[in-house]
């Protein structure tokens, strides 16, 4: 891929599945790859070690290495620098029912509060709402990394 890059594209990788993956932008090409923890941990594999790995695993180790080694590659946002909470909050905030607002809000206090949430949304049938209002959250996000690394993007 060459730049610039989708800004959407960009978004969607940050929406990782898990803690145990991070996702990367080449500030110079614009390419996105994800890694996960366990790809990661190869890199400082034993060599001998490496020879027992699946073919895939083994064709898949230099871009790997690349990514994590080379100055070009960049972390993107990851799961705790997204605040996915606070995303919450915000849109709990914007609706205008003030019955959905107040119950979705409620929501977010306490043990459970993801749960609770979604819940809620699924119960007030705000789910696609809410989709759209994290989809475009998560752009924004990204808007402003790859502005402050000074990466081109498209809309």
């Amino acid at each position: 891929m060459s730049l610039p890059v989708s800004l959407h594209s960009v978004a969607e990788e940050m929406d990782v599945p898990s803690e145990t993956f991070r996702a990367y932008v080449n500030r110079r090409t614009g390419e996105l790859f994800t890694v996960s923890d366990d790809e990661a941990a190869l890199v400082d594999q034993d060599p001998a070690d490496l020879e027992r790995l699946p073919d895939w695993q083994q064709d898949l180790l230099p871009k790997v290495r690349e990514v994590l080694e080379s100055g070009d590659f960049l972390p993107l946002p990851d799961k705790l620098e997204i605040h996915e909470w606070a995303i919450m909050e915000r849109f709990a905030r914007a609706l205008d029912d003030p019955r959905h607002r107040e119950q979705v809000g409620d929501a977010l206090h306490g043990s459970g509060a993801f749960g609770r949430f979604k819940a809620v949304v699924r119960a007030f049938d705000l789910e696609e709402s809410w989709f759209r209002y994290r989809s475009e959250a998560l752009e924004e996000i990204a808007r402003e990394f790859l502005e402050a690394h000074e990466i081109p993007f498209v809309e």
